[in-house]
């Protein structure tokens, strides 16, 4: 049973998944923090300096106006539209992101199967004399 896990554990594809879920992770970070560092404040100071993963809608009047959105969905039920805004920019940074990089692997290849294949002169002067010699009848 443990040989078969392992045969099962270092299959290439196995290691392809968790090599791309290990990288897709750490992307995921980047984009996350290249939204909330960058992408956000800059839209924020657009707006006139609003921060909005603090907008939110209280659903109850025990919700205290003007508290961060932390503070406000422990006192009661609030929808918290800021950080879906957030989390939607977020998602649309990566969906655009690999997007790019799909598209570019995808004009590589194309350009590799479109690439003639470079044989040198000499070795496709002797290919031709084979084939050459390969068509001629044997006596």
């Amino acid at each position: 049973m443990l040989g078969d896990f392992k045969t099962f554990a270092l299959r290439g594809n196995v290691v392809d998944l968790a090599v791309g879920v290990i990288i897709g992770a750490a992307f995921g970070a980047i984009v996350t923090s290249a939204v909330q560092d960058i992408f956000m404040p800059v839209i924020g100071a657009i707006t006139g300096g609003l921060d909005f993963s603090n907008y939110y809608i209280p659903l109850s009047s025990k919700v205290q106006a003007g508290l961060p959105y932390a503070d406000a969905k422990k006192q009661g039920a609030v929808i918290g539209y800021g950080q879906f805004l957030t989390l939607t920019l977020n998602f649309l940074i990566v969906a655009f992101v690999l997007f790019l990089v799909i598209r570019a692997m995808n004009r590589l290849q194309t350009a590799e199967a479109k690439k003639p294949d470079a044989m040198p002169a000499d070795v496709k002067l002797l290919s031709e004399i084979r084939d050459l010699l390969a068509e001629k009848p044997r006596v």
